[in-house]
């Protein structure tokens, strides 16, 4: 089947501009075009689409509230903003309901590869309805000692960027929204910044204080909504795994932007889980009494209240905001290395035996029963050292852990 996509603009000629730069695509693509938000709106009645690519700045019904009518009657479509420099101010409104962002003008490859690579995931998340809650998803609720410490910084008269970036780098959610934007086209920067507080000192502190204060797109999580379920304690899961893929990656001596991405998949591995948690409340309070009466890993009773896992709603959400594919490529399988036929060392390897590593390490962070590790697909990827020694090292970074927690 096509995928089926519809461009809207208020402009004519962009719109021609549009169909003549991609024709080629005509043969995998059903393309339509709307010269108006409402116009748009009124197709969308008549015919199923699954991607939308907006201006921001249309006469009546501009992209922000476009796509927020998208939202609320077809929320499972990927939304896209194509939109000029000049409408920063509007697009900042805007990040919670687009799930990426573009510039005009637009290369027709950065166009293609956009829309394609955001859609592919469709067929990873298997449960329609948990589809549509991660499609609808604006935003992750952060630990609320982070979020009153964000938000503090952000008030005082002169802002830190690095103290940002440090508060960021250390939050699932924030640190997932922040590589969101900063890996978009739109606002011109890099490329593929797999560093959070890299990403901040790229944005500037007034677009972050506005993201912060103004559009307010952090929240504190409500930690009495899921029985069992502790944030404090995936925070700590995720931020020791970050730290052990990445020592792991360089003591392989790989490349340092494979060392970054390790080390931010670390941090987000388990995205899904907060996905999950925050969204459906009251399923995922069965999930874990499953897990925990049923000693089963948290994923596979996942997987029998939901029939997906966390691995899946996070490397869907991610693949929607249009994180690298190293990171998204981690997320999907840390749990199941051998479904993604690799024999080389990469951060999907350092996350899946990080990740082992501190529930073997600090068991208290572990839900439910015990994770195996899968050493025949180990044994095929090409290390420089024992599995003995990656053990090692994550021992000694979770003793640091620890001294540091305990002299606080």
């Amino acid at each position: 089947m096509k995928l089926r996509i519809l461009f809207v603009d208020d402009e004519i000629r962009v719109l021609q501009g549009l169909k003549r730069m991609l024709h080629n695509m005509s043969h995998e693509w059903d393309m339509a075009f709307s010269d108006s938000g409402q116009a748009a709106l009124d197709l969308m009645e008549t015919r199923k689409f699954d991607v939308i690519v907006t201006d921001m700045r249309m006469p009546g019904m501009d992209g922000g509230e476009l796509l927020a009518q998208v939202i609320k009657r077809h929320p499972n479509m990927v939304r896209i903003i194509l939109s000029g420099h000049s409408d920063q101010t509007m697009i900042l409104k805007s990040v919670k309901a687009a799930h990426q962002f573009l510039t005009k003008p637009c290369e027709a490859d950065i166009l293609k590869s956009t829309i394609v690579q955001a859609y592919k995931l469709q067929d990873l998340l298997r449960n329609e309805d948990v589809k549509q809650v991660v499609s609808k998803v604006e935003s992750l609720p952060s630990l609320p000692s982070v979020y009153s410490e964000i938000v503090k910084e952000m008030e005082s008269p002169e802002p830190s960027i690095k103290k940002v970036g440090d508060i960021i780098e250390k939050d699932i959610g924030m640190a997932a929204k922040m590589l969101q934007l900063v890996n978009s086209a739109f606002f011109g920067l890099p490329r593929h910044v797999a560093s959070p507080s890299h990403a901040v000192s790229l944005l500037g502190i007034d677009v972050v204080k506005s993201l912060v204060l103004s559009i307010h797109v952090f929240s504190a999580f409500n930690q009495s909504q899921v029985y069992h379920f502790s944030l404090n304690k995936l925070w700590q899961h995720s931020v020791l795994v970050s730290r052990f893929a990445k020592r792991i990656l360089e003591i392989e001596k790989l490349e340092p932007s494979l060392v970054d991405y390790g080390f931010l998949a670390g941090i987000v591995h388990d995205i899904g889980m907060l996905v999950l948690a925050a969204n459906l409340p009251d399923k995922y309070e069965l999930v874990m009494r499953l897990a925990t009466e049923g000693k089963l890993p948290i994923h596979q009773a996942e997987m029998q209240v939901f029939s997906t896992n966390h691995s899946e709603v996070g490397a869907y959400l991610l693949g929607l905001w249009g994180l690298p594919g190293p990171i998204i490529e981690t997320v999907a399988f840390h749990h199941q290395i051998d479904e993604c036929r690799t024999d080389q060392m990469s951060p999907l390897i350092a996350v899946y035996y990080a990740n082992y590593a501190d529930y073997q390490l600090n068991p208290d962070h572990c839900t439910g029963g015990a994770l195996k590790l899968d050493r025949v697909t180990l044994n095929k990827c090409q290390c420089k050292h024992s599995f003995d020694v990656w053990y090692e090292h994550c021992h000694r970074l979770s003793q640091l852990a620890k001294g540091a927690e305990s002299g606080k």
